[in-house]
């Protein structure tokens, strides 16, 4: 959903008849460019460590704000320099040995996805994350590593380089996988690459993140992520726990070629997505046929609030990403509600025969 200030965060910061809001505009002023659409929010963010400072909070809780946003900004900062590259974050075991079939497959897996010019993100360690990185080489790897009291390396392709970003808090990593991630492939692994993969769906499933392909992959007699899957469908599934259509949210691949595929396949007509106030835009690379635009308002009329489809062009609302201006736009009043359905829409408009020619 599209960001709205929260009346609390907007509200004036005064105390002994000083308007600190006026002393924050000023220092914005200072700081910001004149043209910059961010005012408002920066404005925000100051206003709220000042009132911190008032309530002069436990000091736990000071060193907790510092930290993140601290954490935040170099993240920030760094990964600026890769921001129009598609980026894959891959999670799996990092107990798994250099001998093991899986640690082949997440190799091959990491190469096959540089191949396609993607980047390999992972949590920088060994196993699973150690083989992803070495088959994509440095150049297409990024580590979001963990500091801990004990010694604590990155794998040997990002350990000392540039393209390694190390975090103190579990949460903010998990927070820059998903955030930077335009897609994921989950190896098998334990309780971390579990909690992984059921936050990414229910991130997904809630609208919390943007849509983006999951891939389930293990090797091809594996059973690992079948089983998992057979446990969602008999107990969630079946039980009304979650919506049948969100299971769509996931594809199972068995070798690292079918994985790479459903990703570019995800793209092959989709580009991205985003809220423009009560409209949902999808950003497409062809224009879609009469045909094809009929046919979605009958089959998939169910994701619409008010009824209809349109595809329009860029628009003014857009004009902070004038990068995408020849993007033609899918728009629609999404209920905001039935992802997996939306993920079958997706796979809708990627079948080339319902492009305009």
């Amino acid at each position: 959903m599209p960001y709205e200030p929260d009346d609390y965060l907007a509200r004036h910061v005064q105390t002994s008849a000083i308007d600190l809001q006026q002393r924050v505009d000023e220092l914005l002023s200072q700081t910001l460019p004149s043209d910059s659409e961010n005012t408002s929010l920066y404005r925000e963010m100051l206003s709220t460590v000042i009132r911190m400072a008032q309530a002069d909070r436990d000091r736990w809780d000071a060193k907790i704000m510092l930290q993140t946003l601290r954490e935040m900004e170099g993240a920030f900062a760094m990964l600026s320099q890769f921001k129009r590259r598609r980026k894959i974050t891959v999670f799996g075991s990092a107990r798994t040995p250099s001998d093991h079939p899986l640690y082949h497959l997440a190799r091959e897996l990491g190469a096959t996805l540089a191949k396609y010019e993607l980047m390999v993100i992972t949590g920088a360690g060994g196993g699973i994350m150690a083989a992803a990185h070495e088959g994509a080489g440095y150049e297409n790897s990024l580590g979001f590593n963990i500091t801990l009291p004990f010694e604590q390396h990155a794998n040997a392709t990002v350990h000392g380089t540039s393209h390694v970003l190390p975090f103190h808090f579990f949460f903010l990593r998990k927070l820059f996988f998903v955030k930077e991630a335009d897609g994921l492939v989950l190896c098998p692994g334990g309780f971390g690459t579990l909690d992984e993969a059921l936050e990414v769906l229910t991130l997904i499933q809630t609208g919390k993140s943007p849509l983006v392909p999951v891939v389930l992959l293990d090797v091809p007699e594996g059973r690992f992520w079948l089983d998992a899957l057979e446990l969602l469908q008999t107990q969630l599934r079946d039980n009304g726990y979650i919506c049948p259509s969100d299971l769509k949210l996931i594809r199972i691949a068995s070798t690292p070629q079918q994985a790479a595929e459903e990703i570019i396949g995800f793209y092959r007509n989709f580009h991205s997505s985003r809220w423009l106030k009560e409209s949902f835009v999808i950003r497409m690379n062809h224009a879609l046929n009469e045909q094809a635009m009929a046919q979605l308002k009958h089959d998939f009329a169910d994701l619409c609030l008010t009824p209809g489809f349109t595809q329009q062009p860029y628009c003014k609302s857009e004009a902070d990403e004038p990068e995408f201006c020849e993007l033609i736009r899918l728009a629609f009043h999404f209920n905001a509600r039935d992802h997996g359905r939306l993920r079958e829409l997706v796979d809708f408009i990627n079948q080339p025969q319902h492009w305009k020619q």
